[in-house]
C-alpha cells in the first residue's frame, strides 16, 4: 500500500493518498477529500477563527530549522501539544501566500501563478507530513482527538483555495495561453495537472453549486475520519484470551510464543491481519476460529461504533456531489482519469477474472468438504484451516517449514540486492532520529555517481498504536525548483508479529511478497526525477500506482533471487530445491478463494459508488445492500468479501473509492511487464531494467499512465499473463 502526502502542492490539495493492502484511518485523496466552508467567500474567510500567539509557538520544533541527518523530523523533541499551534501557523502562512497570488496585479504567468501555487504551504507541509505519519504508527487518544479537528480544518482550507473563483481565473488564464508558452515538458505537465485539478474540484461551477459542494466535502471529511476511528477502536478492543494451553493445539511454537502475555499463563489473539490469518490457518480449535472469524467480519457493525450508517451517508453525499459536478455517479467522476476510464470498463475487467475465480473457489470448497466428510458442514471459518490441510495433502507442503528460510534481515538484504542490481543504486544503514525503537534507516545513493537519492526508513512490527496492514508513506516529498534539489524521506510499514526476545523474525512467504511490494512503492518514491512534488514519486491513477509495487513481487519468488536470500537462519543453508518445488507447486493453491474474496470487495466498491442520487437515497441498511450486490454476482456464502462495508476503510476512510479494483488492474501491468524480462532471458537484463527505471520509477506522473507503460514495454499490456499467473485457463475469462 502507498501513501503520499501532497498537501498544498499543485492545486493546493490537502490529501493523504494510499495504495496498498491493509486497513486505514486516514483522510482521502484529492478527488475524495477536498472539503471546505465558505468556499466562494475567498481564502481570507475560510476559517476566521484561526489564531495563534507567539507564546503558543515558542519552542515549537516545527518552526525551527531541523539540523538533523537527512532532514528527518526530530521526533524526540516533538510533543503532541506542538501539532495544533504549528498547523494553525501553517494555515495562516498558506493564506498569505495564496492571497498574494490572487492580489498580484501583474498578468497571470506560469511563475507567478502555477509555480507560486506549487510552492505554497511549505510551513504547513512540514508539520502535516509528520502528523499524518505519526497518527498511523504511534497514535494515542490525544492524537485521535486532534485528527477530528485537523482533517476538517485542512479540507476547509483546501476548498477555500480550489473553489476560489479569482484564483481559478488566474490558473485558467495561464492554461488558455499554454500553446504560446515556452515551457519544458515537466512545467507543461504541471500546468495541465493544476488546471485539471481545479476543474475536477469544482472551480468552474456557479457560486451556489460551489457552496453546496463545499458543504458536502466538509461533511465527508468528518465522516471518513469518524469511520476510521470507529474501525481502529473496534479492531483494538477485540481480543480472545486463551488460558487453557490445550486451546493452542495446532499453533506453531513461535506463533504461540508471540501470543503469550509476558509473565502470565495466558495468550491473547487480536484482529491484526497477520495474527488473524495465522491463527485461522493453524488453530485446530473450531470454536475459537469461529470467534475470531466473527470478530473480524463483524467489526464496526453494531453499537456506537457502527460504520454502516456512516458508509451509507458517505455514498449518498458522494453521489450528490458527482451530480453537481456533472457526472452520472461518483464512480464516473473518479474513473474518468483512470486507466479503466469508466465503471463499466472496470466491471467488465473484473468479471473476466471473477468467472474463473469463482468457479475455482467452488471446486476448492468441494475438496475441503470431501476431506471433512460428514463430520460437519463446511463453513466460512473453516476455509483458511482446511485449505492449508488440503495443500499439505496435495503438495506435501507445510508453510511453517519454509519460515526458517525467510528471516527478516535476510529478506531485507535480498530486496536491497535486487534493487541495487536492477536500478544501479546502493542502500547503506545510517543513524537518524526515529519515531519508534524498531525503525531502521538507509541512505539511498546512485551507484555510479554517489548522488544522494533519498532516505529510506522501515517500521516492520505491529503494536496497538499502529494501524493495521502494510503501506508506504513519506516524511518529505521530492522536488527540484530553481536548483533547490530536495530528496525524499520515504518509509515502509508492516505489521509483523514481534518475536520473543532473542528470537529471529521469521516470515511467511506472503509476508515476504508484501515486503517486496511495499519496497516497490518506496523505490517509486525514492528514484523520482520529477521537479514538481505534485506529480513526483508515487503519482498516477489508482489502477497504475500499484504496478511499480506489484512488479517487484515477481523477483521475490524467482529461483535466482531465492538462492541469494532464502537462507536458513541457523545453518545458512539455501532453501532446498525440493522445498522450493513444493512452494512453487502450491503457489496457486486456494487461488479461487483469494481471487473471489478480492474481486467481491472490488465489485462491492463499484456498486456503492455507481449509485445515482435516487438509488443512494433508498439504502437504509448497509449489510442488506452489500448482500444484495454480492448475491447478484453469485458469491457463495462461505466466502466473505475481503472487506465488508463496515470495515472497508480503503473506500470509506482512504483514497480508493471506486478504485479498489486497481490492485488487479495493476496486475495486468506487472504480469505483462515481467514478461519483458522473461523474453530477455534475464531477470536483471540491463536494457529492460533501464527502461523500467526511466519510464516507471523515475517518471512519476510525467505522462498519462498508458503512455508511460507503452514507453517501458513497447506495447499495450495483455491480460493473458495475469490469468496464467493465477493458474486460470486464458479462455476461462471469456471476452468480458
Amino acid at each position: 500500500m502507498t501513501t503520499k502526502t501532497i498537501l498544498f502542492s499543485g492545486a493546493a490539495a490537502a490529501a493523504f493518498l494510499f495504495a496498498a493492502c491493509g486497513n486505514g484511518g486516514d483522510a482521502e485523496s484529492l478527488a475524495e477529500d477536498a472539503a471546505v466552508a465558505e468556499a466562494t467567500a475567498g481564502v481570507a474567510t475560510a476559517a476566521e477563527d484561526i489564531t495563534v500567539t507567539e507564546a503558543e509557538l515558542e519552542g515549537n520544533p516545527f518552526l525551527e530549522e531541523w539540523d538533523t541527518p537527512y532532514g528527518v523530523p526530530p521526533f524526540a523533541d516533538i510533543d503532541d501539544s506542538h501539532y495544533m499551534p504549528a498547523i494553525n501557523n501553517g494555515v495562516l502562512e498558506l493564506r498569505k501566500e495564496v492571497q498574494a497570488i490572487i492580489d498580484n496585479e501583474e498578468a497571470p504567468t506560469f511563475e507567478n501563478t502555477i509555480l507560486a501555487l506549487e510552492t505554497a504551504g511549505s510551513e504547513l507541509n512540514k508539520v502535516f507530513y509528520t502528523f499524518s505519519n505519526i497518527t498511523n504508527t504511534d497514535t494515542n487518544d490525544t492524537l485521535r482527538d486532534l485528527e477530528g479537528i485537523v482533517w476538517p480544518l485542512l479540507t476547509r482550507e483546501t476548498d477555500a483555495i480550489t473553489l476560489n473563483g479569482d484564483l481559478y481565473e488566474r490558473v485558467k488564464a495561464v492554461y488558455d495561453q499554454r500553446d504560446s508558452l515556452d515551457l519544458d515538458e515537466q512545467a507543461a505537465r504541471l500546468l495541465e495537472i493544476t488546471h485539471r485539478d481545479f476543474v475536477k474540484e469544482g472551480a468552474a461551477l456557479d457560486p451556489e453549486t460551489k457552496a453546496r459542494v463545499a458543504e458536502i466535502n466538509e461533511a465527508i471529511a468528518g465522516l471518513t475520519t469518524q469511520y476510521g476511528q470507529n474501525l481502529l477502536a473496534e479492531t483494538k478492543d477485540f481480543k480472545i484470551e486463551i488460558t487453557d494451553e490445550a486451546d493452542l493445539a495446532g499453533l506453531s511454537d513461535s506463533f504461540a510464543a508471540a501470543l503469550k502475555v509476558e509473565g502470565e499463563d495466558k495468550w491473547i489473539v487480536g484482529l491484526d491481519r497477520s495474527v488473524y490469518e495465522t491463527f485461522m490457518t493453524q488453530s485446530e480449535n473450531r470454536d475459537l476460529r469461529k470467534q475470531l472469524f466473527d470478530g473480524y467480519r463483524l467489526r464496526a457493525s453494531e453499537g456506537e461504533n457502527d460504520n454502516g450508517p456512516i458508509a451509507i451517508e458517505i455514498a449518498q453525499l458522494r453521489a450528490e456531489r458527482a451530480r453537481l459536478m456533472g457526472y452520472d455517479t461518483h464512480a464516473h467522476l473518479i474513473l474518468e482519469t483512470n486507466m479503466a476510464k469508466s465503471p463499466q470498463g472496470a466491471e467488465e475487467f473484473l468479471l473476466r477474472v471473477w468467472r474463473p475465480g469463482l468457479a475455482r473457489a467452488i471446486e476448492e470448497r468441494a475438496e475441503m468438504q470431501a476431506m471433512i466428510g460428514e463430520a460437519f458442514e463446511f463453513a466460512g471459518h473453516d476455509w483458511w484451516h482446511y485449505s492449508e490441510k488440503v495443500r499439505q495433502d496435495k503438495f506435501a507442503f507445510d508453510e511453517n517449514v519454509t519460515k526458517p528460510y525467510f528471516e527478516l534481515d535476510a529478506v531485507r538484504a535480498g530486496a536491497f540486492m535486487m534493487a541495487e542490481r536492477l536500478f544501479d543504486i546502493t542502500l547503506e544503514e545510517v543513524e537518524t532520529p526515529i519515531w519508534n525503537p524498531v525503525v531502521t534507516s538507509y541512505d539511498v545513493r546512485d551507484k555510479e555517481t554517489g548522488e544522494h537519492l533519498g532516505l529510506f526508513m522501515m517500521d516492520m512490527y505491529a503494536r496497538d498504536s499502529k494501524r493495521g496492514g502494510a503501506w508506504m508513506s513519506s516524511y518529505r516529498g521530492a522536488s527540484n525548483i530553481d536548483g533547490n534539489s530536495i530528496r525524499p524521506v520515504v518509509t515502509n510499514n508492516m505489521n509483523l508479529i514481534t518475536p520473543p526476545a532473542g528470537e529471529p523474525t521469521l516470515m511467511r512467504f506472503g509476508e515476504v511478497e508484501t515486503l517486496f511490494h511495499e519496497f516497490g512503492h518506496a523505490l517509486h518514491g525514492l528514484l523520482t526525477r520529477i521537479n514538481y512534488e505534485t506529480f513526483s514519486g508515487v503519482d498516477g491513477p489508482r489502477d497504475y500506482t500499484e504496478f511499480p509495487a506489484q512488479m517487484l513481487e515477481h523477483w521475490a519468488g524467482h529461483p535466482e533471487m531465492l538462492a541469494e536470500y532464502a537462507l536458513h537462519y541457523e545453518t545458512g543453508e539455501v532453501i532446498p530445491q525440493d522445498l522450493l518445488d513444493k512452494l512453487n507447486a502450491a503457489s496457486n493453491h486456494n487461488q479461487g478463494f483469494r481471487t473471489t474474496e478480492y474481486v467481491a470487495a472490488s465489485l462491492l466498491d463499484l456498486a456503492w459508488h455507481s449509485l445515482s442520487v435516487e438509488e443512494a437515497a433508498e439504502i437504509t441498511d448497509a449489510r442488506a445492500f452489500e448482500k444484495q450486490v454480492l448475491e447478484g454476482y453469485g458469491l457463495i456464502p462461505e466466502i466473505e468479501p475481503r472487506y465488508r462495508s463496515q470495515y472497508f476503510s480503503h473506500i470509506f476512510a482512504g483514497g480508493y473509492s471506486a478504485g479498489y479494483y486497481a490492485y488487479l488492474w495493476s496486475e495486468i501491468l506487472d504480469s505483462d511487464g515481467f514478461e519483458a524480462f522473461k523474453e530477455a532471458g534475464d531477470i536483471f537484463d540491463p536494457e529492460t531494467a533501464a527502461r523500467l527505471k526511466k519510464w516507471v520509477y523515475e517518471s512519476g506522473g510525467l505522462l498519462e499512465a498508458d503512455e508511460l507503460y507503452r514507453n517501458f514495454r513497447g506495447s499495450d499490456p495483455s491480460i493473458e499473463p495475469l490469468l496464467r499467473g493465477r493458474g486460470f485457463d486464458v479462455t476461462e475469462g471469456g471476452d468480458g
